[in-house]
């Protein structure tokens, strides 16, 4: 087993809710021949159940069962071996993506989906359920060979799909995306409102890296695409997986070289500058709404206003 990494060196974003972790993944097991027939027959393995995105959650945790209390489905993944000082320490997790939830599984908070409890986890549930439901989310869209069409079978742990007709081997796949505030001369910070929104949602700027590109230069593009504005200095500022269904959110901040801002209106909407206090206002009113709390988007617009959107601004921030 590989020793975990216990000490990040957190970017200015900091811990984002949906970055944290407390296990191993143990990549070196997973080619271990018969581990996941072996992980289910021990008594010491905890099982984590999905369905469609939604895990069993029991007083802000995540429930983990023994093997004994869950029937083994077609689909079972190996996530890793849970960290000295947490709880469950040393005990491997095996993912279980259910059809269906079982009568027999009874969380008292429910069924939840990442977005509804991530916030409330600690390190190692929300680490967990973040890894399940990105491997979980490339399996369910993954099945074929993309050569030859045939159904793949599943190797290594879960972390491979091979094609028995041309032996091709396929791996889970994350999609790298930007996000980014934009910032102007008038420390004014730019929101848009999405299409696919309801006009009241606002939000940072953010798109997909294209392929040969630098995740500087897909600032630069997918800021002037989106608004015609021209920005500079883009500055990292951390990264937060995104599950739904596989995507690693990059964030930056840039600085606004032009302020006249167009939508597209293939993809945005409307597009507004905000100082702190109009920004607090209207959310407070409820005349728009923003991204919500285990977002990058929501980290990325409370480090320009300086804390929470619900404390109304303060004249010594910057």
């Amino acid at each position: 087993m590989t020793e975990p990494l216990r000490t990040l060196v957190l970017p200015p974003l900091g811990s984002l809710p949906l970055s944290r972790a407390d296990s191993d993944r143990d990549g070196v097991a997973r080619v271990t021949e018969g581990l996941l027939d072996r992980l289910w027959e021990t008594p010491e393995t905890r099982v984590l159940t999905l369905v469609r995105g939604k895990a069993p959650v029991t007083a802000d945790a995540l429930l983990l069962l023994a093997p004994s209390d869950v029937q083994r489905p077609e689909l079972v993944v190996y996530l890793g071996r849970i960290n000295e000082g947490a709880v469950d320490a040393g005990a491997p997790v095996v993912l279980a993506v259910l059809p269906e939830e079982d009568p027999a599984i009874a969380p008292t908070q429910g069924w939840l989906g990442l977005r509804e409890i991530a916030a409330s986890l600690d390190a190692r549930d929300a680490g967990l359920f973040v890894e399940a439901a990105a491997i979980a989310n490339w399996h369910a869209t993954h099945s074929h060979c993309p050569r030859c069409g045939t159904p793949t079978d599943v190797r290594d742990g879960g972390w491979v799909r091979q094609c028995p007709k041309d032996s091709s081997q396929h791996y889970p796949r994350t999609d790298a995306a930007i996000i980014v505030s934009v910032v102007d001369d008038d420390d004014r910070l730019l929101l848009g409102s999405a299409v696919a929104w309801p006009e009241d949602r606002y939000s940072t700027l953010a798109g997909f890296v294209e392929p040969g590109e630098s995740l500087e230069a897909a600032v630069i593009r997918e800021v002037g695409e989106e608004s015609g504005i021209e920005i500079q200095s883009p500055e990292y500022l951390g990264s937060q997986p995104w599950p739904f269904p596989a995507s690693l959110m990059l964030g930056f901040t840039a600085r606004a070289v032009t302020t006249d801002a167009v939508p597209d209106r293939d993809e945005m909407r409307s597009l507004r500058w905000f100082t702190r206090q109009q920004l607090f206002a209207e959310v407070r009113d409820g005349t728009i709404a923003v991204a919500g709390g285990v977002s990058i988007a929501r980290a990325l617009i409370e480090r320009w206003y300086g804390g929470p959107l619900d404390e109304e601004p303060s004249e010594a921030r910057p």
